[in-house]
């Protein structure tokens, strides 16, 4: 049985028949949960990304720092080593400044710890989110794909985000 087997039906919830997001269902985080367990996690990423992309979500900065204040410290680290491959040297050293962690990066390293991470606060993520974003725009797709593997964590992004996100998945497999 193929994942859409397994999910098609609930998909079409989310879908008009111009392919535009539905109403949101009460009930979309449990319907992200069974989708996000059965899809692929490409196709998962595929549906953060448009939620990131819409103009009826947060801003990605603002998306990307309520993720970052809900993960525990390997996420968080994940989520910084991803955004500062899109910063330059001199934001990152700017941003980081206050943390302590400004020295660490001038000594070479290039991937921050989970402990590490703690010390950064959501508004400084939502700031180098915001400038990454600005460098490179692919940086919402790797966030996307980071992001896709932990669908716990983002249900916290509410369910505009959510319905935005199954409404993509669900545009995505009436195209296939």
């Amino acid at each position: 049985m193929s994942w859409m087997d397994k999910v098609g039906g609930l998909l079409k919830q989310y879908t008009s028949g111009s392919g535009a997001a539905a109403a949101p269902a009460p009930d979309v985080h449990a319907h992200f949960d069974q989708v996000a367990e059965a899809a692929p996690t490409s196709t998962i990423a595929e549906g953060l990304a448009a939620a990131f992309h819409s103009d009826q979500t947060p801003a990605f900065g603002n998306m990307v720092s309520s993720l970052f204040a809900n993960s525990n410290g390997a996420q968080k680290a994940g989520l910084l080593n991803q955004l500062m491959g899109s910063v330059n040297p001199a934001m990152l050293t700017q941003l980081l400044a206050g943390t302590g962690l400004a020295s660490v990066l001038q000594g070479g390293a290039t991937q921050l710890t989970p402990e590490q991470a703690q010390q950064v606060t959501p508004e400084m993520v939502q700031q180098m989110a915001a400038h990454a974003e600005k460098a490179n725009p692919s940086i919402i797709e790797s966030c996307s794909a980071f992001y896709a593997q932990h669908a716990t964590l983002v249900k916290t992004l509410g369910g505009a985000a959510l319905t935005i996100a199954m409404a993509k998945v669900a545009e995505r497999q009436q195209k296939a």
